[in-house]
């Protein structure tokens, strides 16, 4: 149910417009004043308010003023009986979203109210969207590369330099996208992505370029290009090495003239378009085999960009594990877990093969599945976590470190089945324990582990 206050010193009219909105189905609260009007907000948010000009102590563009200045204010729609221009123009320069005036037009009020709760809507979610879209652009690590990479984007973001950004799948490339464009003087326009690799060869020139009403089968109406949607904003041409040749050739041109022609139209349209590009491929390379224009190449690598694979700044895996930990626990409203020590040691220990985006879905299953669990250890972390191919006979110099590498992992989960025992676990693995304290002594299992 929406949510209006409706502040007037007239008792009558505070009534006579409370019976009306309820009947409308709003929820509707009142206040004589704009002093109580003030303190109604603090205790209950409200979406719109009707405020009066002429109140008793502070008047109503005084109010409307301190209102103006709250965390989430609402929509304000101004009310007077002897309105003035000069009244409306200074209340719209406060804030105010409407001026209406008395004696009111129920019919007119009805679709005042409705067009603030539509705006109200918006603003929030729009509010939630930036939000959502500052959250994308945080960049977690402390490592000398992640530093490097943060003062790179620095630098360069408040350009309109095209940017070339490289590293293998799962990275973080899209994220580095986001924090240029989240840094950049183009950051209050959309930040449009196209995953090169994930359309259909069919269909690809129409998602970048759009399409006129029956100009490809099953067409049925004229579509919106991304380079059109992205107008003012940026770009973002992921997986660009997957692009055809024929692709390459009409974006090579948009990037040159910054206009283009929608499939199945002849008039150009005109943009102003900052394009990031991404790769996991080698480009040059695919160009020595013909797979890659090499003019496109370089109006693409104006500023080259490299992110570094997750086995090459493990320093960054304890904070990277604890940030999703974080963000999982609130997303999936689990108590704040912690993660241990022995459990932070296997992170780091592993390869990560897929990078952060393996890392992340590793932590989002460990809150999902350890619902109850206030610390997350290292009985949690899944077998793979223990048999890291970093460290399998290729990772090792000799058969002897391979052979205690093992060893040390099967002892240490057959203590985290037998939750420490050393007698039981002893037991299980066929030792006398003194055998095994030996052995765990050998290999540097501390007894708590």
């Amino acid at each position: 149910m929406h949510s209006v206050l409706v502040v007037d010193d007239e008792r009558d009219i505070r009534e006579s417009l409370r019976g009306i909105l309820e009947d409308e189905g709003y929820s509707v609260l009142g206040a004589e004043s704009g002093e109580a009007c003030l303190e109604q907000l603090k205790k209950r948010a409200c979406e719109v308010v009707l405020l009066d000009v002429w109140l008793p102590g502070i008047d109503g563009l005084e109010t409307l003023s301190r209102i103006r200045q709250m965390e989430s204010p609402p929509e304000i729609v101004m009310i007077s009986g002897h309105g003035t221009i000069e009244t409306a123009v200074k209340a719209t320069k406060l804030g105010a979203f409407d001026f209406l005036e008395k004696p009111l037009s129920l019919e007119r009020t009805l679709i005042v109210l409705k067009n603030a709760l539509d705006a109200h809507r918006l603003r929030r979610e729009n509010a939630e969207l930036k939000k959502q879209t500052a959250a994308k652009s945080v960049i977690v690590g402390e490592s000398i590369p992640m530093k490097a990479l943060r003062q790179q984007i620095s630098v360069m973001a408040p350009t309109n330099g095209r940017v070339l950004i490289y590293g293998e799948s799962g990275t973080g490339k899209e994220l580095v996208a986001h924090a240029i464009h989240a840094h950049s003087l183009r950051k209050e326009n959309l930040f449009v992505e196209v995953n090169c690799a994930a359309i259909p060869e069919d269909w690809i020139e129409s998602e970048l370029f759009g399409h006129r009403k029956d100009a490809l089968p099953a067409a049925t109406g004229d579509k919106e290009g991304k380079f059109e949607k992205a107008n003012e904003g940026t770009l973002f041409l992921d997986e660009v090495g997957d692009m055809s040749l024929k692709t390459q050739s009409k974006v090579l041109r948009a990037l040159d003239e910054q206009r283009f022609t929608r499939v199945g139209d002849d008039d150009p349209i005109k943009v102003d378009v900052r394009v990031i590009a991404a790769t996991n491929k080698d480009l040059e390379e695919e160009i020595s085999r013909g797979n890659f224009r090499e003019d496109l190449f370089y109006r693409l690598n104006v500023i080259p960009f490299y992110v570094p694979p997750l086995r090459e700044r493990k320093e960054d895996i304890p904070l990277l594990a604890r940030h999703f930990l974080k963000q999982f626990s609130s997303a999936y409203s689990r108590r704040s877990h912690e993660i241990a020590e022995d459990a932070v040691d296997v992170l780091t220990r592993y390869s990560w093969p897929g990078n952060v985006r393996e890392l992340r879905n590793v932590i989002e299953r460990l809150v999902i599945m350890n619902p109850t669990a206030n610390k997350i250890e290292r009985k949690h972390l899944p077998p793979l976590m223990h048999r890291d191919g970093s460290r399998s006979a290729g990772g090792f110099s000799t058969l002897h470190q391979a052979r205690a590498a093992y060893e040390r992992d099967y002892i240490l989960r057959k203590l985290d089945e037998n939750q420490g025992n050393v007698s039981r676990t002893a037991e299980v693995l066929g030792l006398e324990r003194s055998h095994l304290y030996r052995k765990m002594k050998t290999l540097g299992i501390a007894v708590k582990e």
